[in-house]
């Protein structure tokens, strides 16, 4: 039984007797998990049963409200997801060298600019004229082919194409941030289809080649965006590749990883695991990347495919998709707490047809209050296009209260600063305030009230008590919401 101050009381009673009803609901605590044991493909192991609580090593880094693990209690409010806001299109895939088939968009940013890769022109699945594609933005909103003279289609090199062959189909650069990688391997990226996913490397981006001959992976299907990237909290790069659970293209579409230390030699690919009443369903695409600032969180935007149903009338090919959310501490174990979609196919008749509403893999900051992304759309019109989304920055999700009013109580954490930051917002009349426990819940610290939307509010406490007192001692955060959102939270000095 949890000790509770006589303040956590007293706000409780308050809303009580204002006959709001508020309902207790306990959070699993959900921390890294152990490795995984070796698991048969399509078996998804399950995650471990409950832990009783832990002191939360957070440091000074962010920690978002994307999953229940620095949740101890909820009372009152919910973790609830937050939808991208759908902005302009800002490529349509309309050039002799691209195509309506044209898809598995990367975004990714060098600096200060912004690179989309994407399948150009394909003649069939497997096919050596498929070209992969590159264009370029300042903005993230105003793209720009170069002509990079690389190439040549139909009889001239004036297009953007960076690279042809069978890997074309699916090819996914990103930028190595491991400090160890060679400057002429300082793009990678990984390709292949039939059970054959190679690795390739490019000083700039524009010239690829094999890294050898053979294929690094060669335990699954690969007929998919396959992505890799350096986890710089592990210290290792990571893969996700695509697997059917019931091999040889049967079953369900689903989601493997596996870790390197040279991107070459490749460990045994492990299926994700996921809670036992996770339903089963496609996951096409995985779009898994470390978290902007928090890269401690795996964040993946898997498109969900249900090849059965058919929307359009007389429309040739099945299947209809949407995009969902879920994350990860460990590379191997996923929460899918929102089990509804990220994204919808909304009015647009033309995103209820197959293989449309894919995720590219890639978070950009074009700008410092949001983060941006990008969906495809119309996939097999002649139209075929990918579209901008934002979000507010770490704010995919966040704990929430209506205007009756709740608590979160947090799992005994130690931090490291002289103050606390919150990512939060509230309506006119809603406000937030947090009161430091000790590791037994005995109230320490209790703060003023804030209001208003800020991406770093920073908190002020009642009576100039000092939080580095507390720094590197086990404590609670029991955060009182009104009409109000907090998406992260993060000690600083």
């Amino acid at each position: 039984m949890e000790a509770k101050t006589s303040y956590h009381m007293s706000r409780r009673r308050f809303l009580i007797g204002m006959g709001l009803g508020i309902s207790a609901v306990s959070i699993s605590a959900c921390g890294q998990m152990p490795p995984s044991p070796a698991s048969t493909p399509g078996e998804a192991s399950p995650i471990p049963a409950d832990s009783p609580a832990q002191v939360r090593e957070i440091g000074s880094r962010w920690e978002l409200f994307v999953d229940d693990w620095l949740i101890s209690r909820l009372d009152g409010v919910e973790l609830r997801l937050h939808p991208p806001i759908k902005r302009e299109v800002v490529l349509v895939a309309d050039q002799p060298w691209e195509g309506k088939w044209s898809a598995y968009f990367t975004a990714l940013q060098d600096g200060p600019t912004i690179r989309l890769y994407y399948r150009g022109f394909t003649p069939a699945d497997v096919s050596e004229e498929t070209c992969t594609c590159m264009a370029e933005s300042r903005d993230g909103i105003h793209f720009e082919r170069p002509k990079l003279g690389l190439y040549a289609f139909n009889g001239s090199k004036q297009n953007n194409i960076v690279h042809r062959g069978i890997e074309s189909h699916n090819l996914a650069p990103f930028v190595d941030q491991n400090p160890q990688a060679c400057p002429d391997e300082r793009y990678k990226a990984l390709a292949g289809l039939q059970s054959k996913l190679y690795a390739l490397s490019s000083p700039d981006g524009l010239r690829w080649q094999k890294m050898q001959a053979e294929p690094v992976m060669t335990q699954g299907a690969f007929d998919s965006l396959n992505v890799g990237f350096w986890d710089q909290t592990a210290g290792v790069y990571r893969a996700y590749s695509r697997y059917w659970t019931g091999g040889e293209y049967k079953g369900y579409r689903a989601i493997q990883s596996s870790t390197s230390a040279d991107f070459l030699r490749w460990s045994t690919p492990q299926p994700n695991r996921y809670s036992p009443d996770v339903p089963k369903e496609h996951l096409y695409t995985n779009a898994t990347i470390p978290c902007p600032d928090a890269p401690h969180i795996l964040l993946a935007f898997p498109k969900r495919f249900v090849p059965e149903r058919t929307k359009l009338p007389g429309y040739a090919t099945a299947g209809v998709s949407d995009a969902l959310f879920m994350t990860s501490r460990d590379g191997i174990n996923w929460r899918r707490i929102f089990r509804e979609a990220w994204v919808r196919p909304d009015l647009d008749e033309r995103n209820w047809t197959h293989r449309s509403n894919m995720p590219a893999w890639g978070i950009v900051q074009a700008g410092p209050d949001e983060f941006t992304m990008y969906i495809s759309e119309h996939y097999d019109w002649p139209d075929n296009r990918l579209r901008r989304l934002t979000m507010r920055r770490h704010g995919f999700a966040s704990i929430h209260a209506a205007a009756g009013g709740g608590t979160c109580l947090t799992q005994p954490l130690r931090f490291e600063g002289t103050e606390l930051v919150l990512n939060y917002a509230t309506t006119a009349a809603g406000v937030v305030s947090v009161e430091v426990q000790d590791a037994n819940g005995q109230a320490l610290m209790q703060s003023d009230d804030l209001f208003g939307n800020e991406l770093t509010g920073v908190v002020r406490w009642l009576g100039g008590a000092r939080l580095a007192d507390l720094a590197g001692k086990p404590v609670r955060l029991l955060l009182t919401l009104r009409d109000a959102d907090v998406y992260a939270l993060r000690f600083r000095s």
